[in-house]
């Protein structure tokens, strides 16, 4: 059933969808942030107007503003994150490589902080109706549950996820509502000198910016979703969401308002709620976590395969456990998230120790996001007032964020930070390690071999080693290949073959193009095809490689009948093999210090990804792996001296 005109493409079920995929974690920031802004200090006016001021003022200029007008506008054929803005603008600027990929790292280790911090703050509530209760071991409970989930697809719950939670943004506005309509002069909050008065004139007021900055920290999540949302979508259930938000953070004001003067006891967002709601709160309250958190999860897979696809990071396995379009499972990041997640609670055990650690990566995304914005926004309107007016004005907003949230550094800043950076250091490697290894591999003129594979193929004194020899090749040019592959045709041990088939795969900006070219490069000899595929098309070469044969067979382009006399009467079709080419690194390398520490990190981390042919999607069963040693610097020799026996 259509909201709107078909043209805008708003629906009930994208309405929905919105609700139940992307604000979990902005969503359920009302658990946490009032309660970490007042923190230890005695409640007054100035704190508690100050605080819902500038949390109001951030929701509107860093979520509303950058984020659902803004940055929403960057899509890339309907895609959205940081990867794909890069896509859009790589070519441009290689520098922007970097703030892509400490965006990335960031966002990866917000995965790891927020599933703790969201469920803990959830659970805790269960102290007010049992003392007592031990929470770390349910918050572990329920995490380690989650994880276990993902290997089975979340199309099941997912369908769950949108009416949950819109019966949770329901509940906020609702108790919110309550609140306020008993002490409506909590609306003059929304007046910005109350900030303004906080931030310069309270007691260390500026530094309160690090805990009003995790009002916004599922910003993001806005904007990585566009896909499975749409723009039109997330705008309009923005609004709805805004709206219990401010409500909820208002209600939580004017509760704090009727204890004035003491310290605070406990959460305000429980104080909204009568006793008799309480269970039903915690519950719906543990449910939205768990959604908040499951919705990180599924963005940190996504995340991984984009940058793979980008050559940021290792050809680690993907699974997808379902048809559903962007259902995507990968083992190896579910239970690093997994070990992350199982870490932070042990070491910080309650949600307000767990907020210092929150909250610190997220501004590094969030400025890496402005940086590419920037540049977005000048290629696009050629502008330089528009980009140095978003430049200023988000550089001077999250700056402020990073110096505030700075201060949680030694309190538990440091974990997020440190989470980052190994992040960061493992895209680095294996950035620069293929680009080390692609500057150093050497390309010949097939022209050149033509008339020698034209030999080879007839030459019957050399036992045919199979009928169709396929080689996945790198040479973007049809006229060149890689000596390595033709030292393996006719060196390595010499293979003749009916056809020597080349594949060449290139993956583009677009996230789903699907795209070949043929060339017949020697009529019935050499055949040379181009994949095109988008950076989120799982590459199944094997199928689309059969696909293409087919397509060729039908049109009578080629004949895969084998050659064999005896199998030729009977039309039978002639085998297939796939050769792949796996580098190592030789042991005649003299590196520079540097290359050498890169290179010998990359092969360390190769070791836990996926092999070439699983990750082309090669039938195991038809495929030969050739190791080939990686020589880039070869060590001097010392001059040898023949002595005479």
């Amino acid at each position: 059933m259509s909201l709107l005109s078909k043209g805008n493409a708003v629906s009930t079920g994208g309405l929905l969808i919105s609700l139940g995929i992307i604000y979990g974690d902005i969503g359920t920031s009302p658990l946490y942030v009032m309660k970490a802004i007042i923190g230890d200090a005695p409640i007054s006016e100035a704190l508690v107007y100050g605080g819902i001021s500038c949390v109001f003022w951030t929701l509107t200029l860093q979520t509303t503003i950058k984020y659902v007008l803004l940055t929403l506008q960057a899509d890339n054929n309907g895609e959205g994150g940081i990867f794909s803005l890069y896509t859009l603008i790589r070519r441009k600027a290689s520098w922007l490589v970097v703030p892509s990929m400490v965006g990335g790292a960031a966002l990866l280790a917000d995965g790891i902080i927020t599933p703790p911090i969201s469920v803990s703050s959830a659970i805790e509530g269960l102290r007010l109706l049992y003392p007592a209760i031990p929470t770390v071991p349910l918050v572990q409970a329920i995490l380690t549950g989650l994880f276990l989930m993902q290997s089975f697809g979340t199309e099941i719950v997912g369908k769950a996820f949108g009416p949950i939670m819109l019966l949770w943004f329901t509940t906020l506005a609702s108790l919110g509502a309550v609140s306020v309509v008993q002490h409506p002069e909590i609306l003059q909050a929304l007046n910005p000198a109350y900030a303004y008065n906080l931030l310069l004139y309270y007691p260390n007021g500026f530094w309160l910016l690090g805990t009003v900055f995790l009002c916004t920290t599922g910003a993001e999540a806005l904007y990585s979703d566009l896909g499975h949302c749409g723009r039109p979508n997330i705008r309009l259930s923005w609004a709805f969401v805004k709206t219990s938000l401010l409500l909820n953070y208002l209600g939580q004001g004017a509760w704090l308002m009727t204890q004035e003067g003491s310290r605070l006891q406990g959460n305000p967002f429980y104080g909204l709620m009568p006793d008799w709601f309480l269970l039903f709160g915690i519950t719906i309250a543990t449910i939205a976590a768990i959604i908040a958190s499951q919705a990180l999860i599924s963005g940190s897979f996504t995340l991984i395969s984009e940058a793979i696809r980008l050559n940021l990071w290792p050809k680690v396995k993907l699974v997808y456990p379902t048809n559903l379009k962007g259902q995507l499972y990968v083992p190896s990041i579910n239970w690093l998230l997994w070990l992350g997640c199982v870490g932070v609670v042990l070491y910080f055990r309650e949600s307000e120790h767990m907020e210092a650690a929150y909250g610190l990566a997220i501004t590094m995304a969030m400025l890496s996001t402005t940086v590419l914005m920037s540049y977005y926004l000048y290629t696009r309107f050629k502008s330089k007032v528009v980009v140095s007016l978003f430049l200023a004005t988000y550089l001077l907003i999250e700056l402020a964020f990073l110096v505030a949230n700075l201060n949680k550094f030694p309190h538990g800043g440091w974990v997020s930070l440190l989470l980052g950076m190994l992040l960061l250091t493992v895209m680095y490697i294996w950035r620069n390690a293929y680009y080390i290894k692609r500057s150093f591999t050497e390309y010949v003129r097939l022209p050149d071999y033509l008339p020698a594979l034209e030999a080879l193929s007839t030459d019957e004194t050399i036992p045919k080693y199979t009928t169709h020899l396929v080689f996945m090749t790198s040479a973007s040019d049809p006229k060149e290949i890689e000596s390595k592959i033709i030292y393996s045709i006719f060196q390595k041990r010499p293979k003749r073959a009916d056809i020597y088939w080349f594949i060449h795969v290139e993956t583009t900006d677009e996230p789903y193009t699907t795209e070949y070219k043929v060339q017949h490069i020697a009529e019935g000899d050499v055949i040379r095809i181009d994949f095109k595929l988008g950076f989120r098309v799982e590459q199944r070469i094997n199928l689309f490689f059969r696909k293409v044969v087919e397509e060729l067979v039908e049109n009578g382009e080629v004949d895969i009948t084998s050659r064999y006399q005896s199998l030729s009467k009977q039309h039978l079709i002639g085998d297939f093999r796939f050769v792949v080419l796996e580098k190592f690194l030789s042991y005649d390398n003299d590196l520079p210090l540097k290359k050498r520490l890169i290179m010998e990190c990359y092969f360390n981390l190769k070791q836990f990804a996926t092999s070439e042919s699983k990750w082309f999607g090669l039938d195991t069963s038809s495929v030969k792996v050739e190791k080939v040693p990686l020589v880039i610097a070869p060590a001097k020799l010392p001059q040898l001296k023949r002595v005479l026996a």
